[in-house]
């Protein structure tokens, strides 16, 4: 594969402020040529993020960055990391690369006209291949540790009710066979058919729940159900104008003994106690459904006889007590281990909801009253934060997190949109 001169690493750094500009035109025109030619595609994207913009706008990024960082790639090593776990999550293949090449060149050419002259296009073009090559050659390495390939069918063998608009679905393999190991923090893929659109199937990332010790023989998905509208056409269907889809029908059509589809365990947001020294303290934050990732890690800490002299700390908010995730589990471990530190905050205090039992504080989470009270330990430079919540949430917590001292090395977060941060 060709490399990029000295003089076309110049060129594709000239382009920055070009696709500062212009990106998201470009990647809008992208997908919409794209998938027009190959509709076979569009199993592997989000109808609804396809209508908001938001895949557009992830895409743009992504190619902001290479382009500022094309002389070090390095640099966005971690982006590519996440980006290649969901790709090997949707089993996105090598012999889809060279169609995205040619019409995102294409929307290139299209939107900039002119000004994208040959030494730009054989510049990118060469640049794209080199991108693409490292993506192909980490998913290789990814789909070689999966633990099963292709989309495996799945049996719901049971529906729990956790809060307020959150069910935890406990999914069984159909062919009865083994589920392989996991990293507490991953996440899978599940997908189901929309029969209205003609075959097409639409796929979503949820967090496995359960630790992997808990995971020999089932997994457990907890899906917050998204707002629901009352009506729409097939055509708004298409469109991707209704939000939550795949979240909606879980909640309201997928019972006990039905089928859905499930990719291998993925994802770089991960816990690792060989690669965190046991006296280390553990801080873990969540809001809403954002819980999910963060449980398993609490499992996996707490039922490790070798972790019991780790410092963790749970830090949890939501609206009122009702939408409280797994309230009762988090308040027996609390009770169990003496090495566990629960805090809950509701926003929305109800005469009924008793302090120290449904909440410890009002409103919502506060680094600040934290630290004031202890509860966070900001002083010691050895704590990892796991961080899992709304996305505004978790940027704004990060930056808080870092003014009070704490290093971005030592913050974890699971954004699931690639390329957005």
């Amino acid at each position: 594969m060709a490399a990029l001169s000295p003089e076309q690493i110049a060129i594709i750094k000239s382009t920055v402020p070009i696709i500062r500009e212009h990106g998201t035109t470009v990647t809008t025109t992208f997908y919409a040529n794209m998938l027009a030619a190959h509709p076979e595609l569009k199993n592997y994207f989000s109808l609804r993020n396809q209508q908001t913009g938001a895949q557009q706008a992830a895409l743009a990024n992504s190619v902001l960055a290479a382009a500022t960082h094309i002389d070090n790639l390095g640099v966005i090593a971690g982006a590519v990391e996440k980006i290649a776990h969901k790709h090997v999550s949707l089993f996105i293949q090598p012999e889809h690369y060279p169609i995205v090449g040619k019409y995102l060149i294409g929307a290139f050419k299209q939107i900039l006209g002119d000004a994208f002259t040959p030494e730009i296009e054989q510049a990118w073009t060469i640049a794209y291949g080199l991108l693409a090559d490292i993506f192909i050659q980490r998913e290789k390495t990814l789909y070689a540790e999966a633990g099963w390939q292709g989309w495996r069918d799945f049996t719901i063998a049971r529906r729990e009710d956790e809060a307020e608009g959150i069910t935890s679905f406990y999914l069984k393999p159909a062919d009865g066979g083994l589920l392989p190991q996991f990293l507490p923090g991953q996440y899978v893929s599940l997908q189901i058919p929309v029969p209205e659109l003609n075959g097409l199937f639409q796929s979503r990332q949820f967090s496995l729940s359960l630790a992997p010790h808990q995971s020999a023989e089932q997994y457990r998905v907890t899906v917050k159900k998204e707002k629901a509208v009352d009506s729409y056409t097939v055509d708004e269907l298409a469109a991707g104008k209704i939000a939550g889809l795949v979240s909606q029908r879980l909640h309201e059509q997928y019972q006990v003994g039905d089928t859905v589809q499930l990719s291998p365990p993925h994802g770089e947001f991960t816990f690792s106690a060989a690669d965190t020294p046991v006296t280390a303290p553990v801080v873990l934050l969540s809001a809403g459904v954002g819980v999910t990732p963060l449980l398993s890690i609490l499992d996996t800490i707490l039922d490790n006889s070798s972790q019991g002299a780790r410092p963790v700390t749970w830090i949890h908010g939501a609206r009122h007590s009702g939408a409280v995730t797994y309230g009762k589990h988090i308040r027996e471990a609390d009770a169990k281990h003496s090495n566990l530190s629960t805090k809950i905050f509701i926003n929305n205090v109800s005469e009924a909801d008793v302090k120290g039992q449904q909440y410890d504080y009002a409103g919502r989470i506060s680094l600040d009253t934290l630290e004031a009270d202890g509860v966070l330990p900001v002083s010691d430079a050895s704590a990892e934060y796991y961080i899992c919540g709304p996305e505004e949430w978790m940027i704004q917590t990060r930056a808080e997190l870092l003014n009070k001292g704490v290093s971005l090395e030592k913050q974890h977060l699971e954004l699931f949109r690639t390329g957005t941060v």
